[in-house]
């Protein structure tokens, strides 16, 4: 009797996944209403003036026949996790996910809202700010949610693809200099100009979706510019569906924490790179693409890096500071042991969601470096299955720099952690904590290094 009932399940099993794959797409208006706080530099002074673009949440939900996958994407700053968990609980329960398979990522735009409470530090806001900025936290986590459920309920016969291209503008931000490292232009420093693409078509042929990522800042557009858009990754994303109308044009923001585009400041630069990037994705398009299929698997896990050690005395002496923002931080620091829970370890999200034996997408939280992505792909990265390492995804709550540049110090390893209100810079075994819970995830999805 065991028999025939491991016989009909490995038969119900197997005609499941050769039904193939069904994808369903869909999309959110995220912009304001009207002005609004905006986040990613701390010298502007005012709310935000007009709209260059409107802002999107696009979701892509993806199903084999026993499992399904939602990816979310959105043109924001980032994710705080009193939104992404959120958002990500409703979701579970009205849509019956598991966590491992609900994925958010953030384009990174400097040109949008603020989310509350995320870089909170950089503003001070007055009572009713803080309530728009709560509401519209709020109207987000709303978004997210019908994003998911759309794209779920438009669910069709669908044929998946993965292919690569080029884009040049990112250039590395780390400039040695006799003084230390600041934020400027170094050419020599590493980069990753990969494009990925992964195409999504209903069985007629039609272009119901395409993802694609790139590993740069989306810092186009300076402090200076108070109109809100999606800068280079919202123009990109806006030329792919004019070439391809109907379809839905997500952006995936890889680990770009220590890239910026080159050149920038001025709207053409914007227009640029987003004709840049949207010209390599046409181009992936139009030539061979290698097919994904089921099954599908997903893993989600925390690990728990730890700060430097940091002291009462530290934070007391900061707050004597002249910057307000290091004042700002010192308040948060010196509250946090008045209450008995100074943070010395960070909660950090790792994701892995595998198609097949096709390609995997590694989804890590924070400003993720490229070092990572680099590394990741030299250690899983095979020429039969290939691999996207995307930052900036579940929850974005400071720099994650690697042990190489915390040695160096910097922005992103030290100076950053002010405005996300952080204590202070990691441990020197951040970057192998973090590369043991990827080693965790992808043995949970079946992917080996090499």
């Amino acid at each position: 009797m065991i028999t025939v009932k491991l016989l009909i399940l490995l038969l119900v099993s197997s005609q499941l996944f050769a039904a193939g794959l069904r994808a369903g797409t869909a999309r959110a208006d995220l912009t304001p209403d009207g002005p609004v706080w905006m986040s990613g530099y701390a010298s502007r002074k005012k709310p935000s003036e007009g709209v260059f673009q409107k802002l999107w949440a696009k979701a892509l939900a993806v199903d084999d026949g026993r499992s399904r996958v939602v990816i979310v994407t959105t043109d924001l700053i980032g994710l705080p996790r009193q939104v992404s968990e959120v958002a990500a609980a409703r979701i579970q329960k009205d849509f019956g996910l598991q966590r491992s398979a609900i994925l958010f990522n953030s384009s990174h735009t400097h040109t949008g809202p603020l989310v509350w409470p995320n870089l909170h530090i950089m503003l001070d806001p007055t009572p009713e700010d803080e309530k728009q900025l709560q509401a519209y936290a709020q109207h987000v986590t709303d978004a997210l949610v019908t994003v998911a459920g759309a794209a779920l309920g438009a669910l069709e016969p669908a044929d998946l693809a993965i292919g690569h291209g080029s884009a040049g503008f990112a250039m590395n931000r780390r400039e040695p200099t006799p003084k230390g490292v600041k934020i400027g232009l170094n050419p020599q420093g590493p980069v990753d100009h990969d494009v990925p693409v992964l195409r999504v078509t209903s069985k007629d042929g039609k272009l119901l979706a395409v993802l694609f990522g790139y590993a740069c800042h989306n810092t186009t557009l300076t402090g200076e510019h108070y109109q809100l858009s999606g800068d280079y990754a919202g123009q990109a994303q806006a030329f792919v569906e004019e070439k391809h109308p109907g379809a839905n044009a997500l952006f995936l923001m890889l680990c770009g924490g220590d890239q910026n585009p080159n050149p920038r400041t001025k709207i053409e630069n914007v227009i640029a790179h987003g004709h840049e990037l949207s010209d390599a994705v046409d181009g992936v398009l139009k030539g061979a693409m290698k097919p994904l299929r089921a099954p599908l698997r997903s893993s989600f896990r925390t690990v728990e890096p730890a700060f430097a050690p940091h002291d009462r005395a530290t934070f007391e002496e900061e707050a004597k500071n002249a910057d307000r923002f290091r004042v700002k931080r010192a308040q948060a620091m010196l509250a946090a042991y008045d209450n008995r829970t100074p943070p010395r370890r960070l909660s950090y999200p790792i994701q892995a969601i595998r198609f097949g034996k096709d390609l995997t997408i590694v989804a890590l939280g924070g400003e993720v470096v490229v070092d990572y992505g680099l590394r990741l792909k030299r250690q899983y990265g095979t020429d039969k299955e290939d691999l996207i390492v995307a930052g900036y995804s579940n929850d974005v709550m400071c720099y994650i720099p690697t042990k190489r540049i915390l040695g160096e110090g910097g922005y992103e390893a030290v100076e950053s952690m002010i405005y996300y209100g952080q204590p202070g810079p990691f441990s020197d075994d951040v970057e192998e904590t973090i590369i043991d819970g990827v080693k965790s995830v992808m043995g949970r999805v079946g992917r080996k290094s090499k």
